[in-house]
């Protein structure tokens, strides 16, 4: 890319244990072209030295103690300080060296919200045959019950105008594993498809081990889609961050 992309960025990374891969993942976000790029982990209360590593790169760290990948993004949409925000898993799945490019996409195609599809470039050793399967019947009964057209529901890589969530339509509700397919939902429904589109990515192994529970979480994810269908679902925490996390930038941090 030639020229800085004159935009304010905020790289999202919602962590718990993640030490043996979020330094590489930090490593891997390139520099210096946009106008302000802000790296920051909201972290679930991680046991291991997860937060240190974060902040001896020099990134920001926000903890959230209330459970959940959800919550962990519900409270991270919120206190990111950027006009864009762009999602990442911290375990080096997704290519973080794309983001420039999806980011200079988001704003040449006037768009207000990218999901990046993993199935269709997984690369191998990505993702087990039953995470394959899971993922392909999860996506499946979100196109079928929601007519939304992703080919991939649970997808976390994601690049967004914040100015979304000047919409209370637009904030997602679930804290937990469904909240990845409820972007998606919401995104084509009141974004609509010229807005909000699909991109494919690369998608790799892993590095170190995973927190998500296969059954159980491909469980709650096929409930979820049927409860939002139904307008069953519920919203157990309120949106956003509060005052009292700590965070790196108020230097309340247990590792300051």
């Amino acid at each position: 890319m030639a020229a800085v992309l004159p935009v304010s960025v905020t790289v999202l990374l919602p962590t718990r244990n993640e030490e043996e891969a979020i330094g590489m993942t930090i490593d891997s976000i390139p520099r210096g072209w946009c106008k302000d790029l802000e790296i920051m982990i909201v972290d679930g209360n991680s046991s291991d030295a997860t937060r240190k590593i974060a902040l001896d790169k020099g990134i920001r760290v926000h903890l959230e103690d209330r459970k959940g990948y959800g919550r962990a993004y519900r409270t991270g949409f919120d206190v990111a300080k950027n006009d864009i925000i762009v999602t990442l898993d911290a375990d080096c799945t997704y290519p973080a060296e794309l983001i420039p490019k999806l980011v200079e996409r988001l704003l040449d195609d006037d768009l207000d919200f990218i999901s990046c599809d993993r199935l269709t470039l997984a690369e191998e050793g990505s993702m087990s045959g039953i995470h394959g399967f899971g993922n392909w019947v999860l996506s499946f009964t979100a196109r079928v019950l929601f007519g939304y057209g992703f080919k991939d529901s649970q997808s976390g890589m994601w690049v967004f105008r914040k100015s979304i969530f000047n919409d209370e339509k637009m904030k997602p509700t679930n804290d937990g594993m469904p909240l990845s397919e409820e972007m998606k939902i919401l995104a084509r429904k009141h974004l609509g498809r010229k807005k909000a589109v699909e991109i494919s990515v690369p998608y790799r192994p892993r590095v170190g081990e995973a927190e998500i529970h296969t059954w159980g979480d491909g469980w709650k994810n096929l409930r979820f889609l049927f409860a939002k269908r139904l307008g069953l679902h519920r919203t157990l925490t309120p949106w956003g961050g509060r005052d009292s996390n700590p965070d790196s930038l108020n230097k309340n941090l247990p590792e300051q």
